[in-house]
């Protein structure tokens, strides 16, 4: 059977410092969303870019309003699930721990580590289900293929794969901090990517990352120290480029969700469903969707 526009799991892209809004929609709608976990970042921008839907969600608020450890990362995965998204393309700004990525590069790294301290907000579970994602591969190996080409193809300077590590910010690091990151042998820092990847892969949804290079944060001694406005420029080219490559790539992902990531619950959940609590499972509907039919 031949799947309607309306069918077609949507794409979700969630942008980071620059990228507010993005070109080449039609059929724009403004979709505010209540959750069981607070409100979103932001409403949500419904449009089609050719005969796919998109949803956009500006990670820090229009007019970036919001710190990072004020993200309410739960409400934003749930928000575009419930809107049936099964692919994300984050966008985020990162500076750089090697000197092999420079400013305006574009890294789509495939690993993370955490430094953050809100681990607790960074799960769907709990209260009565008990689950465990596979997390070893964290993003999406089919979407960052897709990334990746497409920034190679358009002309930028682009590396794949790589190690984010993320911090909770709103500072900037330490040089001892800044050091003992880029020691260790990560690639990029910054302050949000990380709790969505996790919750997208809770809620099966296949996602990967833009990481947009505006600085060195502050190990390169021969460079500025990152600082707001020392990175303005960068960012504003970074945000141009990476909606051209929003507009190449949404047109080639797939309409199925078939890859792996959209099974991921399939060995994760250890309550057996006849233990899971009504309430939980009500909150849980748009993630646990599937089970549920069961």
């Amino acid at each position: 059977m031949t799947q309607s526009k309306d069918d077609i799991p949507a794409i979700g892209v969630i942008g980071g410092s620059g990228l507010y809004e993005i070109e080449g929609l039609a059929e724009i709608e403004e979709v505010t969303i209540e959750t069981p976990f607070g409100p979103p970042s932001d409403a949500i921008v419904v449009g089609r870019m050719g005969d796919r839907r998109v949803c956009f969600l500006p990670r820090h608020g229009k007019g970036h309003r919001l710190l990072p450890t004020e993200l309410n990362h739960r409400a934003n995965i749930w928000a575009l699930r419930s809107l049936n998204v099964r692919w994300i393309i984050a966008v985020t700004a990162v500076g750089s721990l090697q000197e092999k990525y420079h400013p305006r590069d574009i890294v789509v790294f495939d690993q993370f580590f955490d430094r953050t301290s809100q681990r607790a907000n960074h799960t769907f579970f709990g209260e009565g289900i008990v689950a465990h994602i596979a997390f070893s591969d964290p993003t999406s190996d089919g979407l960052q293929e897709l990334l990746y080409d497409s920034a190679l193809g358009l002309g930028y300077s682009a590396h794949k794969g790589g190690t984010y590590v993320n911090m909770d910010g709103p500072a900037f690091s330490t040089r001892a901090e800044s050091e003992t990151n880029r020691k260790l042998g990560f690639d990029v820092i910054g302050m949000t990517n990380l709790p969505e990847a996790k919750l997208a892969r809770e809620a099966e949804i296949a996602l990967a990352t833009l990481g947009m290079v505006t600085d060195y944060d502050c190990w390169k001694v021969d460079e500025e120290a990152v600082n707001a406005h020392a990175v303005i420029e960068h960012v504003q080219a970074n945000a141009e480029a990476a909606r051209k490559i929003l507009q190449d790539v949404i047109p080639q992902i797939p309409t199925e969700p078939i890859w792996s990531e959209h099974f991921a619950l399939d060995n994760a959940i250890f309550t057996a469903p006849d233990l899971w609590p009504e309430e939980t499972k009500k909150k849980l509907e748009p993630i646990l969707e599937r089970f549920l039919k069961n």
